[in-house]
């Protein structure tokens, strides 16, 4: 039977997935974040920040290893969800070489993106009125597009794709569901501020990223998933295993 799609059951489906997948995914998501931090210290402590080259280099270092271990929690993700009744090997949760630099090109893309338009918009100073107007048109088209793009890894890592056409199939994916995954972005974006902004007060609640960060991006490869399903009128295969 065809399960249009339903946020409700999106995030119920995300939950089951996250609990019973629990330690695996949380301790992938532990040594993504250790590696991450003990890189940045060693980063901060050998490398001169007068050192523009050093700096640079250490940068895409960085942005490399991020996209890494971004990149390999989402083929996590999609493989215990495609491995349910067999077992998966640990080369299977690896991103290629080509998803990687795929990935930092989207990245690289949106940075242009955004460099640019603050750059227009810091021209207009002499013109408050004008500058405030374009502030607020470039504050909503930045969420319409944030909105539109957000798909663009899973169909990196799922479908292998380049980084233009991701950015083409996530446009085509969100078409006609525009409410429904503004729903889901702002119940995302909740997950994510609502620990980052306690934890300014209460320091220990830091560690509550550790578990939302990997559930929410749980919620975007399976709201990926159930709309590649409504767009081809086929059966919810994630909502009957799960």
């Amino acid at each position: 039977m065809y399960h249009p799609f339903s946020v409700a059951e999106t995030i119920k489906t995300a939950w089951n997935i996250f609990k019973k997948n629990f330690v695996t995914i949380i301790v992938y998501s532990a040594i993504s974040f250790f590696l991450l931090s003990i890189l940045a210290l060693l980063i901060q402590f050998l490398i001169p920040s007068e050192e523009f080259i050093g700096e640079m280099l250490v940068s895409m270092l960085l942005i490399f290893v991020q996209a890494y271990t971004t990149l390999g929690l989402y083929k996590l993700i999609f493989t215990v969800i495609d491995s349910e009744y067999y077992e998966f090997e640990y080369k299977q949760v690896l991103p290629t070489f080509k998803m990687v630099v795929s990935y930092i090109a989207v990245v690289f893309i949106l940075a242009f993106v955004l460099t640019n338009s603050r750059i227009i918009v810091d021209k207009l100073d002499a013109y408050p009125n004008i500058q405030l107007a374009a502030i607020s048109i470039a504050i909503i088209l930045g969420l319409f597009l944030l909105l539109r793009i957000m798909f663009f890894n899973t169909f990196i890592v799922d479908d292998r794709s380049g980084p233009l056409e991701s950015l083409k199939q996530s446009f085509q994916l969100t078409k006609g569901y525009f409410f429904k995954v503004l729903i889901i972005l702002i119940i995302i974006l909740v997950l994510i501020a609502l620990p980052a902004k306690l934890a300014q007060t209460y320091p220990v609640i830091s560690i509550a990223i550790l578990f939302t960060y990997p559930f929410v991006n749980i919620i975007l490869a399976v709201t990926y998933r159930k709309l590649v399903y409504s767009h081809k009128d086929v059966d919810d295969d994630i909502a009957e295993t799960y």
